[in-house]
């Protein structure tokens, strides 16, 4: 079609086109509804006759008065810009302004005014290039060309270009929109604002309208910068400048968030070894798979803590014990649903265990202790204290089956008698500590036998059993004891235990409660033996002031003692070996009924070093303490 409107036309083309650029005498001609096919100006046309060289036309008539201003679009006079005119089928100042708010002035460079040199034409329409010649390039004529748009944002187009130019009318706005594909265009920096098209083509009186009139013109093609940028001398403020480095359109990552699970498995585990059975399994394993996987490693089943929870059967102690077989330390403590058969799996399947408690576990008998034994070698713990059912059979196994075993309480077991503990302490050489409570059937034949086997016994505790001095006094024999519970023995005479503290020197604490036949001249020479000596217990004993002044004035190394029921202590035994002895730092008081509470005050006050227990004073630290976990006292009348 360009090829086409370029030739002159001949016969009947020809009258038509004379006819049609006859000039109308004071008339306006009509506008033409005709048009390319493409609804729009054809590319084809406006590239050969932008392309073709001509004259530049007379510079405008100047304008009368009361005559409207001039256009600043030159007037279409050839026939083939005539022709172009009326395939656009809008004024030229409407089209011209139209197509420069899309960004398409470059497709009109014959009818702005002025214009720039034109190029010779290349390609077909022109000889080729001489050599040496450079050919001259098309810059677009945007704000922003040159710089890159960022590949995740679409870049908006700018809305300067439609401010600075006439509005158009709707139908010219609609004509605009379906002249050619967005692909072919340039990214802009922002997207145009199509309200201002459809605005009244009346301009405001003002300053406002002489700036918009002489917009056009400051609009004129002006020779590129050698950045490929063209100056414009006025903008709009709300026309975005494309930032100065290309990389600031698009903003920085932003760094990962922290994640707990970013930090090595090892740490986690680490972390995870910090909480409780009930926090591991109620809690961290239902946050995620992987928390639940780490929770279920091997090393958090290897100490199970049990006690008191009454939902574990012998079904699920065979789970457990089924899924870890390296079970090293359980503690079914209060476990009343459990049985004989649930601790015989557990034996069967965790050979490696090494600890094993089960206080107040009144349902379980011999037999569960005997697989403890017989599948268990290697035990070193067992703690079954208030096992009724227990008796000697069970103790043999221990003594033949378990040599390692270094530790035993077996308090309260009132089944139990010498004949098994001879058999576990001839058994056991490497125990080192063992307690009995209340065991009656006990006596001295079985404190003889410990003494004689097991030299490397350090702690030792016989409170309640029915023994004697003349089984005590075997107990010098081991030089590393360094913790004795004699408690509640009564027949137990003040000689052997000055004998004992004299013989053993590397006792540190002595438990001499419930023994009324201790006296002031026993605990002197404790005080003056015992090196080594940091606990002394004399409740309930039978001493006076005496006793507390020789503790202060001898001993330089005790630091807890306890006094309390002792009748005869009064505020001078209190006040003179808090002001005498260096080492202390617990005075027990307790029920001495004599020791007057304004004495203990003034005690607290100059001696704030030592902690003085009074029933007054335990319930000032309680509440203390509950003030300071945020505890507030109810006020109510209710209350």
């Amino acid at each position: 079609m360009g090829h086409f409107l370029s030739r002159k036309g001949t016969g009947l083309n020809a009258e038509r086109s004379r006819r049609r650029s006859r000039p109308l005498r004071g008339k306006v001609p009509p506008s033409r509804r005709r048009s390319c096919f493409l609804r729009g100006p054809c590319m084809l046309c406006f590239l050969v006759h932008g392309a073709s060289p001509s004259a530049r036309p007379d510079p405008p008539p100047p304008a009368r008065r009361g005559s409207p201003p001039p256009l600043l679009y030159a007037a279409l006079q050839a026939p083939e810009e005539r022709a172009a005119r009326r395939l656009l089928r809008l004024p030229p100042v409407a089209t011209a302004a139209a197509w420069e708010a899309r960004g398409r002035r470059w497709l009109l460079p014959g009818l702005l005014l002025p214009p720039p040199p034109p190029p010779p034409p290349r390609g077909f329409l022109a000889p080729a290039l001489q050599p040496g010649e450079a050919g001259a390039e098309m810059v677009c004529k945007r704000k922003g060309v040159g710089v890159h748009a960022c590949p995740p944002r679409k870049q908006p187009r700018c809305a300067a270009a439609g401010a600075e130019s006439p509005s158009p009318s709707p139908e010219a706005a609609g004509r605009q929109q379906g002249a050619l594909p967005d692909s072919h265009l340039c990214p802009l920096p922002r997207a145009l604002d199509y309200t201002e098209l459809e605005a009244s083509p009346k301009e405001p009186a003002g300053e406002d309208a002489g700036e918009r009139k002489a917009a056009p013109s400051e609009d004129a093609p002006q020779p590129p910068e050698p950045g490929g940028r063209e100056r414009r001398e006025s903008r709009e403020p709300d026309c975005e400048e494309p930032p100065e480095n290309p990389g600031d359109c698009c903003p920085e990552p932003q760094p990962p968030s922290p994640d707990i699970n970013q930090l090595p498995p090892s740490i986690l585990l680490k972390i995870f070894s910090n909480l409780s059975l009930n926090e591991r399994c109620l809690s961290a394993s239902l946050v995620c798979k992987y928390w639940r996987d780490l929770c279920l490693d091997f090393q958090f089943w290897k100490q199970l803590d049990l006690n008191n929870r009454q939902q574990v059967t012998d079904e699920l102690l065979e789970k457990i014990a089924s899924r870890s077989q390296n079970i090293i330390e359980i503690n079914i403590s209060d476990c009343r649903n459990i049985s004989d058969t649930g601790v015989c799996v557990l034996a069967f399947k965790c050979p490696g265990l090494l600890r094993y408690t089960a206080y107040r576990c009144k349902q379980l008998s011999d037999a569960s202790i005997i697989a403890v034994a017989s599948q268990c070698p290697q035990l070193q713990k067992v703690h079954v204290g208030n096992q009724d059912k227990l008796t000697d059979e069970g103790l043999k196994q221990l003594g033949s089956k378990c040599r390692e075993l270094k530790d035993i309480h077996f308090g309260q077991c009132y089944n139990i008698s010498d004949e098994g503990m001879i058999v576990i302490a001839k058994g056991c050489l490497k125990l080192q500590r063992i307690y009995m409570q209340e065991n009656k059937l006990v006596t001295d034949h079985s404190v003889k036998a410990f003494a004689e086997h097991c030299p490397q016994l350090q702690y030792v505790g016989f409170m309640g059993c029915s023994v004697t001095s003349k089984g005590v006094i075997h107990l010098t024999n081991l030089r590393n004891l360094s913790s004795l519970d004699l408690r509640h023995i009564t027949e137990l005479d003040n000689e052997t235990v000055m004998e004992i503290v004299k013989r053993c020197k590397n006792l540190t604490s002595l438990n001499l409660c419930l023994n009324c036949i201790i006296n002031d001249r026993c605990v002197e020479v404790i005080a003056k033996e015992g090196r080594n000596l940091r606990e002394l217990y004399l409740v309930s004993c039978k001493i006076t002031d005496y006793a507390l002044i020789a503790i202060g004035r001898y001993s330089m190394t005790i630091e807890t003692v306890d006094v309390g029921w002792c009748k005869e202590i009064t505020d001078q035994g209190a006040t003179q070996i808090a002001l005498s002895s260096k080492s202390l730092r617990y005075l027990g008081l307790m029920r001495c009924d004599k020791v007057n509470e304004v004495t203990v005050e003034q005690l607290v006050q100059r001696h704030p070093h030592i902690t003085f227990s009074t029933v007054l004073q335990d319930c000032k630290r309680t509440l203390e303490r509950a003030y300071q976990m945020g505890w507030t006292p109810n006020m109510s009348t209710a209350s």
